[in-house]
This record gives structure tokens, C-alpha cells and sequence, in this order.
């Protein structure tokens, strides 16, 4: 059920603190980690505490959420002194999601291509 801790859910894991993750920041409904396989000097994935399948299911259920992650962006690259980012939520297979998970990737410290991939 959307919301809903899922027991076969990698990020579900890090919220529940069962799975290690090097945290970088935490509010009530969202925490922020450092990535395991970063594509840029600045990566860190930003996931709601509570499981929602992709960005397009948070958003539909719960926009106050989707605002606590989007601030969470900004606040990340605060703390990471970056003048510009990139902010991605790959939204299924096709785009590249592989945790089903909804979660956003703060990408920066480097110049970043357009178009990306």
C-alpha cells in the first residue's frame, strides 16, 4: 500500500535504519544519503520516509511530500556549496529507475551535458 514501509524495499531499509547509508541530512519525512555509485562529484539521492513507487505516484498522493522533497534539493545543495545543480527522478525501467522507490537525485560539482545519457 502507497505510504507503507515495503519489506523487499532497499530505501524503505535505510529509513528503517536496518541498511547503512552515509546520511547527509533528515527532516521528519525525508531523508537525504550519498550515493554508492556517484556519476558526479556531488551525488546524493533525497527519498521520502514514506514508500511511494516513482515520482508521479508521489506527487499524485501526497503534494505536500513531494514540496519536502524538492526543499530538500535546494537545502542539499546548500550544504554542498554547489551554484548549480541537476535534480533527476527516473521514472520506471525504461528511464533508468532501478528502486522502486520514489527518489531524486541531486547531481553537481561538475559541469553537467545536455542532453544527458
Amino acid at each position: 500500500m502507497a505510504g507503507e514501509p515495503q519489506e523487499d524495499c532497499l530505501f524503505c531499509k535505510i529509513v528503517a535504519g536496518t541498511v547503512p547509508a552515509t546520511i547527509v541530512r533528515q527532516t521528519d519525512t525525508t531523508i537525504a544519503f550519498r550515493d554508492i555509485n556517484p556519476q558526479a562529484p556531488t551525488h546524493v539521492l533525497i527519498i521520502p520516509k514514506a514508500h511511494h513507487e516513482n515520482a508521479a505516484a508521489l506527487a499524485a498522493a501526497d503534494p505536500a511530500l513531494t514540496a519536502d522533497v524538492l526543499r530538500e534539493a535546494q537545502a542539499v545543495a546548500d550544504e554542498e556549496k554547489l551554484d548549480s545543480y541537476r535534480l533527476v527522478f527516473n521514472t520506471g525501467s525504461g528511464a533508468g529507475q532501478t528502486v522502486w522507490h520514489v527518489h531524486g537525485h541531486v547531481l553537481g560539482g561538475r559541469g553537467l551535458a545536455w542532453p544527458p545519457g
